[in-house]
């Protein structure tokens, strides 16, 4: 069997699963290649979508993955087992130093889980992050890859306080900052020259930017309705800039939904944007909606108000200290944070600590 020690000099390997990872992945890559150490990056392709994908990786700068698994979309068993499978024989073949994963994807939990077997070295980048909601698949992964992976690298002072908790070893965790927002300010000039606006006809600050995909929404039709209603009366005091998800799409249709959201007064319905395009029209969004995780972290950053579609956040960081409200689904709950946000100044809120851009350098220092 591969230990440890037969891969102290192998390369470092980084796990990219979903869209979400990439912005993950981009800045610790450049950094990593800029002091010259070996790495290779590895796409999974839990979730792929071949032109949307080159997007992202044109956008961030990123080079064309060194290997691709090609795993498709399944259940979570079948993704997770794709992935240990496939990824176990690269491990045999490169002899990995350290394995590096982020965010909370099967991927992530799957390549830590073969890591952790081949006693390889692993690094969790977003560690410690806790919902409590242990009905999403996500907080499932957050804890069995924190449980076994070497370096937790935390974005925020509650990641060490939950890990410490649970009985991590401090000398394991390392607090480097939140590293999404590396990608953010490291875009944001480029994400000048996007024509997005002109090409929804929307104007900066007269509209507000809408994400929804999570299963809590968008599989039952009497949620989902909840939050239609909602929007509908949002709509017509702002245009709603809505990149619908396809599984959002699918489910609305199934449910007769569809025509409804199309009627939204003031709504400018898309398919999935670009990473340039899309930072451009949040960072000039007079407000958000989202069920997304990481949206909270780059409003929080941006001193964007945010309203979280959800009964719970991983990063309560961004509502103690930074734009987001937790609202849930409810029409009433949504309005009245709605009308609170927009009433509220927002120029003069904090930024967590470390969420300065410079967090790709701080985990480098640990992993070089």
């Amino acid at each position: 069997m591969t230990t440890q020690e037969d891969t102290a000099e192998g390369p470092v390997i980084l796990v990219v699963g979903a869209r979400p990872n990439f912005m993950k992945i981009a800045p610790l890559h450049a950094e990593l290649q800029r002091r010259g150490v070996e790495q290779l990056l590895l796409h999974t392709g839990q979730h792929y979508d071949e032109k949307m994908s080159k997007v992202f990786f044109d956008d961030l700068g990123m080079p064309e993955p060194d290997i691709y698994l090609g795993i498709g979309s399944g259940t979570h068993s079948e993704q997770t087992a794709k992935v240990m499978v496939e990824f176990e024989k690269i491990c045999f073949e490169h002899k990995p130093r350290l394995v590096v994963v982020v965010g909370d994807v099967n991927s992530t939990l799957a390549c830590t889980l073969v890591a952790a077997k081949l006693n390889i070295k692993s690094a969790h980048v977003e560690a410690g992050l806790r919902s409590g909601d242990m009905r999403m698949p996500e907080e499932v992964n957050r804890i069995v890859t924190d449980s076994i992976c070497n370096l937790l690298l935390t974005p925020s002072p509650d990641g060490d306080e939950n890990l410490l908790a649970e009985g991590r070893d401090e000398k394991d965790i390392h607090f480097v900052g939140n590293i999404m927002i590396d990608s953010l300010f490291n875009n944001l000039e480029k994400a000048k020259s996007s024509t997005i606006h002109e090409e929804l006809g929307v104007t900066d600050n007269e509209y507000a930017v809408l994400t929804l995909h999570r299963p809590s929404n968008v599989d039952d039709p009497k949620t989902l309705e909840g939050i239609i209603e909602a929007l509908e009366i949002i709509g017509k005091q702002l245009k709603l800039v809505f990149p619908i998800h396809p599984r959002t799409e699918k489910n609305a249709k199934k449910f007769d939904l569809f025509d409804r959201i199309n009627s939204i007064p003031g709504i400018v319905l898309t398919g999935p944007i670009g990473y340039l395009d899309f930072i451009s029209l949040t960072s000039n969004a007079r407000i958000v909606l989202t069920d997304s995780g990481g949206l909270q972290e780059e409003t929080t950053a941006l001193k964007i108000p945010c309203i979280t579609l959800r009964e719970n956040t991983e990063r309560p960081i961004t509502v103690t200290e930074g734009t987001n409200q937790i609202v849930g689904s409810e029409c009433n709950d949504i309005i009245d944070a709605f009308n609170a946000s927009m009433a509220t100044d927002y120029s003069s809120s904090t930024v967590p600590e470390k969420w300065d851009g410079n967090t790709a350098s701080r985990i480098a220092d640990i992993i070089q």
